[in-house]
């Protein structure tokens, strides 16, 4: 019987992220997740030129037999694009993404994987992630010298192995399987999955509530776990279209669905009008409301008082919520650059208007000139981290690798040459590792 798929796609900035460097993508035939990487240095350019690139891919134009072979081509465009843009423009070096994409070509599903973004299957009330994390921790599980649940605390949890940056050897994982009606497929960001307990998205999956209930839900939740990091789920569900009505038009949220730093917009696609839809809506929405509220007028001194009383209400009420945020801040740490070197704050790396939320607490004699790229670049854009122990573990990290960066110099290689695998920070291969932000 034929197949389609219900879906959504919801995207959340966070608590404390000025912009949003997710992107995603929901369709009849793709569901797809970047989590973009490098701060300022253009995480949210990452991916959306990924996203952009595999949009194409949301038709039935391909067959089962070459749907490996066109996912994994556009994946490949998509990195070959990463690489133009940092050549010509330099402050891009060290940007990067994650990438989920999940490709239907009728009851055959193809999916694409690389970094620590996760895809789950609950099937028959049971769920599974079918996604291998390219993460520092994973391997230290892989080998025994941590379990998956030590792994969701581990101070380097943050520190992934594999991503798109433009590289040649940035390869994903891809594997197949056969679509059956009532699965169900999340995709998400470790804005979700780090926040969020896995025992609580199980049962949200499996509660029996749509795709969008289901979705709003899970961004709620990791709100109000204080995620700090951008929140980004994609959910699809197979059904049978002969008893229910599949979702047809495509939904593209964070980075990808706006033009910004010279980013390629989406093609021209149902995805595109879509989205040039909403945004018209939602300007038509806005422009109507302030016309009604130009054209209303005061009758009565009691409804002048009672909104005079509703704003200060108001007021109040955002003073509290503002006090309680910046309350939240001071909990925080991260590790980042002062005056050349590596250093620990307290607070989180904003400001509002002249009041900067953060303190040094902590500066070393750690340079950022003798760390390699990839965590020169990690530093200057700012890692944040839950409490100070973990931002003094992270220093440790950075000492040792500096340490290398060093010694590298010295024999007459380069600072970024691979390091020893049995270094803290560093992937089984000896792959230099990048830590998320």
């Amino acid at each position: 019987m034929p197949i389609g798929l219900r879906y959504a796609a919801r995207s959340h900035v966070g608590m404390v992220r000025s912009e949003n460097q997710d992107s995603g993508y929901a369709g009849p035939h793709l569901l797809a997740m970047a989590d973009g990487m490098g701060g300022h240095a253009g995480g949210d350019i990452a991916s959306s030129v990924v996203i952009s690139n595999l949009v194409g891919l949301d038709d039935e134009a391909h067959g089962a037999a070459e749907s490996s072979d066109e996912l994994l081509a556009a994946i490949r465009r998509s990195n070959d694009e990463l690489a133009a843009r940092v050549r010509a423009q330099p402050e891009l070096d060290g940007m990067g993404t994650t990438l989920i994409a999940i490709l239907r070509s009728r009851r055959n599903l193809v999916i694409a994987s690389i970094g620590d973004s996760r895809a789950y299957l609950a099937r028959g009330g049971t769920v599974t992630q079918i996604t291998k994390d390219h993460s520092y921790v994973q391997t230290l599980v892989d080998s025994g010298k941590i379990t998956p649940d030590e792994a969701a605390v581990h101070p380097q949890r943050s520190l992934v192995t594999r991503v798109l940056t433009g590289r040649e050897d940035d390869e994903p994982d891809i594997a197949a399987r056969e679509a059956e009606i009532g699965d169900r497929y999340l995709i998400a960001s470790d804005g979700l999955s780090d926040y969020v307990a896995a025992s609580t998205i199980e049962e949200l999956l499996v509660s029996g509530r749509g795709p969008d209930a289901v979705a709003d839900e899970l961004v709620a939740l990791a709100l109000r776990a204080g995620a700090p990091d951008n929140v980004t789920v994609v959910i699809g569900d197979v059904i049978d279209v002969t008893k229910e009505q599949p979702s047809t038009v495509p939904q593209i949220v964070g980075a990808a669905a706006v033009e910004q730093h010279g980013t390629k917009p989406i093609p021209v696609t149902p995805a595109e009008k879509a989205a040039a839809l909403s945004a018209s809506t939602e300007r038509r929405v806005l422009a109507s409301d302030l016309v009604m509220l130009a054209e209303e007028k005061p009758t009565t001194r009691g409804r002048r008082l009672l909104r005079a009383l509703v704003g200060l209400l108001l007021l109040l009420a955002i003073a509290g919520g503002a006090y309680a945020a910046y309350a939240w801040t001071q909990t925080r740490y991260y590790v980042g650059e002062y005056r050349g070197t590596v250093a620990i704050f307290r607070g989180v790396d904003q400001a509002l208007g002249p009041v900067h939320l953060s303190t040094r607490q902590v500066v070393t004699d750690i340079k950022t000139t003798d760390l390699p790229a990839f965590y020169r670049q990690r530093i200057l854009d700012t890692v944040s981290r839950p409490d100070e122990q973990s931002a003094r573990q992270l220093v440790d990290e950075l000492r040792i690798q500096a340490t290398l960066c060093i010694e590298n110099r010295a024999a007459g290689r380069s600072c970024d040459d691979a390091t020893s695998p049995t270094t803290p920070g560093t992937g089984p291969t000896g792959a230099t590792t990048g830590t998320r932000t």
